[in-house]
């Protein structure tokens, strides 16, 4: 039975093997190759007047690192220098050769978060004689772009610590060069409000430098003087922002332009000025954001009818299916049933589909077995994107699951194990402040789950919109404890003795803070 002392043990194990443990411990920009090599050229350009045109990308964190430079650019008094985030729909991920045919006339190219594969759109930045930086943190090709500096932690000769950086971590590394050849004063800390939401948004291993990072982020978000943040704590009423709220809140909101319209309008938020200019953008944000929900909710219901037990992977495919929205689907569809789930929006003569895997499964080396039935795919072992004639949906569904008859998914799937079982008594506000404590929980560094047996239902109630959420109150040795159960796939009855796994959360009720337990599983 698990106590006090002991969860405080198991989790203080997790961060054993951490390098960086203090921000004065984390590595300097010169652990990045080519990154004063770029620097220097950035600093010219200044100098120069070129014109300079940073490309971003349409997710939180290709936003974010857009606006670190363009904020950077601002405080050094930059005057020529342009930001074009690609729009998902019309111009596709990343610099292509259309947007350099379109700011041929720029005199330096900055990509963030992207660049590592354009090598089409490199040789015409090299005809046009635009001098092309490249920042990202994708895996590189086997041929990378001919480029002036190319600054990605993945590259061969790279000296950066073996720890996954998102793109707006390499954006602020640049500044911090731009920094140190431009040889000003400047705060890199104010940075790390918009890093913490980056580093969650992009799923990178809570773990080591991230980990520090996203902690002082985190405390730098709550005393901000952005105005983008005032407006979500305004909009929300919220007097404070959590860990949680970045996952939950901040990140969906940032992203909902990208995925239904254009993410310049999340790159205007965060760059507004005031607070009146915040809420406008937010309004606009908020309504992309219930457009997402609605739309993911429908597609989410229409993929169900595809969903079958006798297969390994689930593989749905609508057409017109909104293509911002299917890699949320793919997400639910995987934590709901357990197994991998590739979701593909059907448009004239193409069909693009959005991967989520499970556990330590990797959906990309799967994917790219079947590429004979693909014309382009690509990714990592979490998540990845594919391409496909419609006309190859079925055999491709046929061959993916095909090819896991022999796999023992079950050993890959293994989500989260509970931390063990504990005595209903240990739960209380003192284990709140030792998980408070551990934050942030992500990548590498889940949220605690435990397990407690044998409880009694002294009550329940269906909430939400639709029904679908269930709160109980749960009787264990004397102890009486709140529970909720998000999209509940199981509703016990009155007087039931239920075995239940589920994390411990904060509930905050008028000024009171008492522990809530969040239900995984019922049994």
């Amino acid at each position: 039975m698990l106590n006090k002392e002991k969860i405080k043990e198991l989790l203080s194990r997790r961060f054993e093997k951490d390098i960086h443990k203090k921000l004065s411990e984390i590595p300097t920009p010169d652990a990045l190759k080519d990154v004063f090599k770029g620097a220097e050229r950035i600093k010219r350009a200044i100098e120069q007047n070129e014109k300079i045109v940073i490309v971003g990308d349409y997710d939180v964190d290709g936003v974010i690192a857009s606006v670190i430079m363009a904020e950077f650019f601002d405080d050094l008094g930059v005057s020529e220098y342009f930001v074009r985030i690609p729009n998902r729909f019309s111009d596709g991920y990343g610099l292509n050769p259309q947007i350099v045919e379109e700011i041929a006339d720029a005199g330096l190219i900055v990509t963030v978060d992207n660049g590592i594969s354009a090598n089409d759109a490199a040789q015409i930045c090299k005809q046009k004689g635009i001098d092309l930086i490249i920042t990202d943190h994708h895996m590189p090709p086997d041929v990378l772009p001919e480029a002036y500096a190319i600054i990605n932690p993945k590259q061969k000769d790279c000296p950066f610590p073996n720890v996954e950086i998102c793109g707006a971590q390499v954006a602020w590394y640049l500044v911090g060069a731009l920094k140190d050849v431009c040889r000003i004063n400047y705060d890199m800390g104010k940075f790390l409000d918009l890093l913490a939401i980056a580093i969650i948004a992009d799923m990178m291993e809570l773990r080591d430098l991230n980990r520090i990072l996203v902690k002082l982020g985190v405390n730098r978000l709550n005393s901000s003087r952005r105005a983008a943040f005032a407006a979500i704590k305004q909009f929300y009423a919220k007097d404070k922002f959590e860990c949680d709220d970045i996952s939950f809140l901040i990140a969906p909101l940032i992203n909902s332009s990208g995925r239904m319209d254009d993410a310049s309008v999340s790159f205007e938020f965060l760059r507004a000025k005031n607070i009146d200019r915040a809420c406008e953008c937010l309004d606009t944000i908020v309504s992309f954001n219930n457009s997402r929900k609605e739309e993911e909710r429908t597609l989410f219901e229409c993929s169900l009818k595809d969903v079958r037990e006798d297969e390994q992977i689930i593989v749905t495919w609508g057409r017109g299916w909104h293509e911002g929205v299917i890699g949320i689907v793919a997400s639910r569809l995987a934590k709901q049933f357990k197994k991998p789930a590739i979701v593909f929006s059907i448009d004239e003569n193409r069909a693009k589909g959005s991967a989520r895997s499970v556990g330590k499964l990797d959906i990309l080396s799967l994917i790219a077995s079947h590429e004979n039935l693909l014309a382009g795919y690509g990714g990592h072992k979490g998540a990845a994107g594919i391409v496909i004639d419609p006309a190859n949906l079925e055999a491709f569904k046929t061959a993916i699951n095909g090819s896991c008859m022999l796999m023992d998914l079950h050993e890959f799937s293994a989500f989260d194990e509970p931390l063990g079982e504990i005595d209903a008594g240990e739960v209380d506000f003192e284990l709140l402040e030792i998980l408070e404590y551990f934050e942030p929980y992500g990548q590498k560094n889940p949220r605690p789950l435990f397990e407690i047996k044998s409880a009694v239902v002294k009550n329940k109630k269906l909430i939400g919109r639709e029904q679908n959420h269930l709160k109980l109150i749960l009787q264990k040795d004397g102890k009486c404890l709140e529970a909720l159960f998000f999209n509940f796939t199981r509703e016990p009855h009155a007087g039931e003795s239920i075995d239940l796994v589920f994390s411990v959360s904060k509930n905050s009720f008028r000024g009171l803070v008492t522990p809530q337990l969040l239900v995984k599983e019922i049994s």
